[in-house]
């Protein structure tokens, strides 16, 4: 206990420095060095200038078409698939899970130069079909929901299928209402890595308009013309409030899908 809250200290001071400093005023101009955990001028102007130099709503509002777009892809693909080798037992189930599994070993950056050139070749750069189209691979949440859907009783199945119902109403009207545990799961993963990925967003998109946050503030911060180092930690702030409420939202989910085994006492 005492090891996990002297972690969690660790953990947390970093992003406590960040938030304090960016309603520094002083440090508009410079990081103050030793750092200093309390404002020395108080003030909400650091987040007035961000918003008046940044368009942080519509990087915002990006990031979120972004990370919905791939959640409901990535999130259906990986619930299909793991209920397909999880209760429909064809052959070479365990086959296709080890070989989706197997992708996991390859990083991205021996992937996104073929990855570049297919979408550039099949003119869909520069738009939200560049990251829509990959999340069709999720092969975590694959192995996740098969894993989740193991616990559900195959008897369930039996009985909607002895009822009249098909294959794919017995997973809509069955099983995915049980799997909403795992999908609070999924879906807290999939945001956090699509908010805060820059690089595939920095290859994919070329048009202002079109960039999510991580990439705007990027853009920003190697804007020589305006070195705020505390307008970029009120930014910085502010693009971790979407991951935060989503996490808040959803974590109860998280210990319900490792206990949940589908079966009501």
């Amino acid at each position: 206990m005492v090891v996990l809250s002297i972690g969690s200290l660790i953990m947390i001071i970093p992003f406590l420095w960040m938030v304090l400093t960016s309603f520094d005023w002083q440090a508009r101009l410079n990081i103050p060095f030793p750092p200093r955990f309390w404002p020395e001028e108080f003030s909400l102007k650091t987040y007035k200038l961000a918003f008046t130099n940044i368009p942080m709503f519509k990087y915002i509002l990006n990031s979120l078409i972004v990370s919905v777009g791939v959640i409901v892809v990535s999130l259906g693909s990986a619930l299909l698939s793991g209920y397909a080798i999880s209760k429909l037992k064809f052959k070479g189930a365990t086959i296709v899970l080890v070989l989706a599994l197997s992708t996991m070993m390859i990083p991205f950056e021996m992937t996104m130069i073929p990855q570049y050139l297919l979408f550039d070749w099949l003119e869909l750069l520069d738009s939200y079909w560049a990251f829509y189209l990959p999340a069709l691979n999720f092969a975590f949440g694959t192995f996740l929901a098969k894993s989740f859907i193991d616990q559900l009783p195959s008897t369930l199945r039996e009985a909607a299928i002895i009822d009249g119902a098909n294959e794919f109403q017995v997973f809509v009207k069955v099983y995915l209402p049980l799997c909403v545990p795992i999908l609070a799961t999924m879906t807290i993963l999939q945001f956090l890595a699509v908010w805060n990925d820059l690089l595939w967003p920095l290859l994919a998109l070329q048009t202002p308009d079109k960039f999510t946050i991580q990439l705007g503030l990027a853009m920003f911060s190697y804007n020589k013309t305006l070195p705020l180092p505390s307008v970029i930690m009120a930014a910085t702030t502010v693009s971790l409030l979407p991951v935060i409420i989503t996490y808040l939202f959803l974590q109860r989910y998280i210990v319900e899908s490792i206990a949940l085994s589908g079966i009501k006492q």
